[in-house]
C-alpha cells in the first residue's frame, strides 16, 4: 500500500474511533455532571499532574522511539515491554506511599484512597503499550478502533452504574480502571505479538539515547500542561477546579475529534518524509491548514453559544463554568499547531532542541503564573492565552528553519482561516443577542446559531477558494492528484 493510502486509511479510522469516543464521551460527560458534583470531578482534576507524570516517566519516551525507528525486531519490542512494566510498578509504589502527602497538601483526606486505586492503572497500561506501538508502526488504526471503543463503552458503563449508584469520585476512578482493563485485555487477545523474556542492553541503549531528552521534554511539558490543576486545586476550591476541568473537557471534544485523530497519523506519516523537506513541508501545510479550517471555527461558535449549552446538558449548577470556557478557545485552536511543530522536531531528530525550547517555555510559564496567581482564577486563565502565543512563536521558529517554513509564512498560510471565522463569529454573536432579546428557547437559539454559522462559513470560503476547502474535497471526495506530493510507494 502507498504511503498515501496509508495515510488516508490512518486518517480514516483514527478519526472515526475519535469521533465516536467523543460521542460517547459526551453523552457520558453530560450524565455524570448530572449525577455528580463539580467538586468531585476537582478532586480527580487534583490528581492529573501525578497521574501524567506517571504515565511519561512509565513510557520514558520509549514507544516514541520504537516509532521512529527502521527494522525493529523482537530485542528491540521486548526489551521496551520489560523496562515499562518494570517502571510502572516503581512508579505505582511511589505514589503509594506519597498518596498521604498528596492529600495533606490539598487538604482532600480521601484522595489517599483515590491515589492507590486510580494509579493501579499504570500497571494494567504497561501491559499494552509496546502493542498498542507495534498497531501504529504498522498503521494498522482500524484494530486500534476497534479495540478501544468497546473498552471505552464498558468502562463508560461502569463508571455510570457507580454513580447513579451514588459512588461519587469512585465512579469516575473505576471507570478509568475498567477502560484500562478492557482495552489491554482485548489487545492481548486481538494481536499476535508477545513479549519473550528478552533484555538487551545495546537496544536499550539505542531507544535510550534518544527517547531520554524526549522524556524530559515531555515531563516538563507535563508538569506545565497540569501546573493549572495544581495551582487552582491549591489556592481555590475543588469546585472551581471541578469548573475548570469541565471547560478543558469541554473544550477538548472537538480539539480531540479533529487533531488527535491526525496527529496520530501525522508522527509516522512524517517520519516516513523526514529526508525530503519539501514533501515533509507540504504535507504539514495542509495538514495543519485542514486541521484549523474545522477546528477554529467549532470553537468559536462553541463560544457564543456555551451559556445555553451548558444550562441544556449540565445544568445550571455548571454555568460558572461558562467564562473558563471562553477563555481557553485561543489556547485550544493553537493547540494542534504545537503537537505539529513538535513532531517535526522529533522525526527530525533534534530531540536536543525539543527539550531547550521546552525548557525556556516553561522557565517563562513558571514565571507568569506566579504573577498572575494574585489575580485570581482570570488571571490564570488570561496567561493561559499569552503563553499559548508565545510557545506557538517559538515551535513554530525553530521548526520552520528545519523544513524551510518560516513563522512568516507559517501564519500567512493559516490567517484566511483565522479571519474568515473571526468575522462570521462576531456576525453570529449578533444574531445571537437578538434571539436572546427575543426569548428563543436554548435549543432553537442553538440551532438557529448553528445553521446561519455553518452556511456563511462554508459559501464565504467556497466564493474566495480557500485552499484549506479545495484540499478537503480533493482529498477526501474527489482522492484528487492534488495530494501526489503524499505519494510514496512502498
Amino acid at each position: 500500500m502507498s504511503l498515501k493510502k496509508q495515510a488516508l486509511s490512518g486518517i480514516f479510522w483514527t478519526t472515526a474511533q475519535q469521533f465516536v469516543i467523543q460521542i460517547i464521551n459526551f453523552i457520558v460527560t453530560v450524565v455524570l455532571a448530572r449525577l455528580l458534583s463539580p467538586g468531585e470531578f476537582g478532586l480527580i482534576a487534583m490528581l492529573s499532574i501525578f497521574i501524567a507524570i506517571g504515565a511519561t516517566l512509565i513510557d520514558s519516551g520509549l514507544t516514541t522511539s520504537l516509532l521512529r525507528t527502521a527494522n525493529l525486531d523482537q530485542k528491540d519490542y521486548s526489551t521496551v515491554f520489560f523496562i515499562n512494566l518494570i517502571a510502572s510498578v516503581l512508579i505505582y509504589f511511589i505514589l503509594f506511599f506519597c498518596s498521604p502527602f498528596i492529600a495533606k497538601f490539598y487538604h482532600q483526606p480521601i484522595l489517599t484512597g483515590v491515589i492507590r486505586l486510580y494509579t493501579l492503572s499504570f500497571i494494567i497500561g504497561a501491559f499494552e503499550s509496546v502493542q498498542r506501538t507495534k498497531l501504529t508502526k504498522e498503521m494498522d488504526f482500524k484494530k486500534q478502533m476497534t479495540v478501544q471503543i468497546p473498552s471505552y463503552i464498558g468502562g463508560s458503563i461502569v463508571g455510570l452504574i457507580l454513580a447513579y449508584k451514588n459512588y461519587g469520585v469512585w465512579s469516575l476512578v473505576w471507570m478509568n480502571l475498567s477502560q484500562t482493563f478492557f482495552s489491554t485485555c482485548q489487545l492481548w487477545i486481538r494481536t499476535d505479538w508477545r513479549p519473550q523474556f528478552i533484555f538487551n542492553s545495546r537496544r536499550f541503549k539505542h531507544h535510550f539515547l534518544f527517547s531520554y531528552k524526549i522524556t524530559l521534554s515531555q515531563l516538563l511539558n507535563t508538569i506545565f500542561d497540569n501546573l493549572y490543576n495544581l495551582v487552582i486545586g491549591k489556592y481555590f476550591s475543588a469546585a472551581t477546579l471541578g469548573y475548570y476541568n469541565r471547560a478543558i473537557a469541554i473544550r477538548q471534544l472537538p480539539v480531540s475529534n479533529i487533531s488527535t485523530a491526525l496527529n496520530k497519523v501525522t508522527f509516522p506519516l512524517f517520519a516516513a518524509m523526514q529526508s525530503d523537506n519539501e514533501k515533509l513541508k507540504d504535507a504539514y501545510k495542509k495538514l495543519m491548514q485542514q486541521v484549523l479550517f474545522w477546528i477554529t471555527p467549532l470553537l468559536i461558535f462553541l463560544g457564543i453559544i456555551t451559556e445555553p449549552l451548558f444550562r441544556l446538558l449540565l445544568t445550571e449548577k455548571w454555568l460558572p463554568a461558562v467564562p473558563y470556557f471562553r477563555f481557553l478557545i485561543i489556547p485550544g485552536i493553537l493547540y494542534p499547531l504545537h503537537a505539529y511543530n513538535l513532531n517535526i522536531l522529533n522525526v527530525k531528530g533534534r530531540s536536543d532542541l525539543f527539550l531547550k525550547l521546552e525548557i525556556i517555555k516553561k522557565v517563562i510559564i513558571s514565571i507568569g503564573i506566579f504573577f498572575a496567581i494574585p489575580f485570581g482564577i482570570y488571571g490564570l486563565l488570561g496567561f493561559q492565552i499569552i503563553t499559548s502565543i508565545v510557545a506557538f512563536y517559538i515551535n513554530t521558529f525553530y521548526s520552520g528553519k528545519l523544513i524551510n517554513y518560516p513563522i512568516g509564512e507559517q501564519l500567512k498560510s493559516i490567517a484566511p482561516t483565522l479571519i474568515i471565522s473571526s468575522l462570521v463569529g462576531l456576525v453570529i454573536f449578533f444574531i445571537d443577542q437578538f434571539l436572546v432579546h427575543l426569548k428563543i428557547a436554548d435549543i432553537f437559539r442553538m440551532l438557529i446559531d448553528g445553521v446561519i454559522f455553518s452556511i456563511i462559513y462554508f459559501i464565504t470560503n467556497w466564493l474566495i477558494k480557500l485552499p484549506a476547502l479545495s484540499d478537503f474535497i480533493e482529498l477526501i471526495l474527489k482522492n484528487d492528484t492534488r495530494y501526489k506530493t503524499l505519494s510514496t510507494s512502498n
